[in-house]
């Protein structure tokens, strides 16, 4: 694709993640509003949701009610046709650290990362778990060892691959038909995997830092480098396709907009939450690209 600089689609949001592409709308979190807003591909947005417990992954059930991760007090809540929010699973008997992002299969089954220690109180650097939520909302642990998992996308052929943010690499599962993860591989080795506890030392040694995550029709998955301003291309085994320089922090991505080409990308100075709470510097950035949206979210 050519050099193109993203343009500015709208601004003044405090910090978003997971952004998804749903019915011609992009729905997308902003951390420290507490809200979930949609917004068409002109700007118009509106709040869908507002979360006390500070929303995060995003995701469709296959009626089309939509989940949302519930950060703090570990929930995964759906909204109903009103907008009325209620809760679906309680993950906190089963997590180590505050939710994270997520994606949901077309049978309703959400797999759930978290982040294994308190990384905004600055603890030492600690690997987690990965959760399962089946659709009648049993929880079950799906994977462990995952060094803070991160975005997640669902390849056609029923791969999922799990972004794990502080060991520089993706990583796939195949997903059985039951929604047992095995065959556990690693996708794409995006340099290599800090061996500290220390998260200045790992952010400081990190080659790529892969945050949020969105999958092509050439089977290729888009990485947002959480340290680098940038995001990138990558083909299975690691080999970068293409980058596109931000100029400013990018932490998730997604395609969308009518034919899958618009790349959509949750950008801000930084990802630490005293200096993104304060403030309004978040934005959401689009740039168009060869190859559409495949696979899930």
């Amino acid at each position: 694709m050519g050099k193109t600089t993203p343009t500015v689609v709208l601004d003044g949001f405090s910090y978003l993640e997971c952004p998804r592409w749903h019915d011609g709308r992009l729905w997308v979190s902003d951390f420290y509003t507490e809200k979930v807003v949609a917004i068409d591909g002109r700007g118009a947005a509106e709040v869908v949701a507002e979360v006390p417990g500070q929303p995060s992954g995003l995701g469709f059930l296959p009626d089309g009610r939509l989940l949302v991760v519930s950060m703090r007090d570990h929930r995964l809540l759906v909204r109903d046709e009103s907008g009325r929010l209620d809760e679906h699973a309680d993950l906190s008997g089963v997590v180590s650290g505050v939710l994270n992002d997520m994606v949901v299969d077309d049978r309703g089954r959400a797999w759930v990362g978290n982040f294994g220690f308190d990384l905004m109180g600055g603890a030492p650097l600690r690997y987690t778990t990965l959760t399962r939520v089946d659709a009648d909302g049993s929880v079950a642990v799906a994977a462990e060892d995952l060094g803070f998992p991160n975005g997640m996308v669902i390849l056609p052929g029923g791969v999922l691959v799990v972004a794990e943010t502080f060991a520089g690499r993706l990583t796939a599962f195949d997903i059985g038909a039951d929604g047992e993860l095995t065959g556990r591989r690693v996708w794409a080795q995006l340099g290599d995997t800090p061996r500290t506890e220390d998260v200045g030392e790992a952010v400081a040694a990190l080659e790529v830092a892969p945050d949020g995550i969105c999958a092509d029709a050439e089977g290729a998955i888009w990485v947002a480098d959480a340290v680098h301003t940038r995001v990138l291309r990558v083909a299975e085994g690691g080999r970068v396709l293409d980058e596109i320089d931000t100029g400013i922090g990018v932490f998730a991505c997604m395609l969308g907009g009518d034919d899958g080409r618009t790349l959509y990308l949750c950008a801000a100075p930084s990802f630490a939450e005293h200096e993104r709470r304060p403030v309004r510097e978040a934005q959401l950035l689009a740039v168009q690209v060869d190859i559409p949206h495949a696979g899930l979210p």
